[in-house]
């Protein structure tokens, strides 16, 4: 079975994993293997939690639905669904800059205030 070489960069933490991954893997489930934290919620690429951007590399990631096509198209990823297709170098992304990116034309109206109804704010 082939492997992969990945480099996470983790902007929250500034740390730097290096790992191999086998093909066929999820790269998220190898990092936690490996005895290293990154984030994660649901764990079925549903939101975007461990959402990263592809520095460099390929990976394959089917089941990432809670990632547009056009945001995937863009280099980003989320790590709980991905597998590696070539060595890679990836850098974590804040959550709420990727939902803002998926779903932000949906909320332009700026954020919900519970309570009120919109026509009197």
């Amino acid at each position: 079975m082939q492997t992969f070489k990945i480099q996470i960069r983790d902007r929250h933490t500034g740390h730097e994993y290096e790992l191999q991954v086998p093909e066929g893997h999820y790269i998220l489930e190898s990092v936690e293997k490996k005895g290293k934290r990154l984030p994660f919620a649901c764990r079925n690429g549903a939101c975007t939690t461990c959402a990263v951007r592809v520095l460099s590399g390929d990976l394959h990631q089917p089941e990432a639905m809670g990632l547009s096509l056009e945001l995937q198209k863009q280099g980003y990823a989320l790590l709980c669904v991905s597998y590696p297709r070539s060595d890679l170098v990836v850098e974590t992304q804040d959550e709420d800059e990727v939902y803002e990116l998926q779903f932000g034309r949906y909320f332009g109206k700026g954020k919900i205030r519970a309570g009120l109804p919109l026509d009197e704010e």
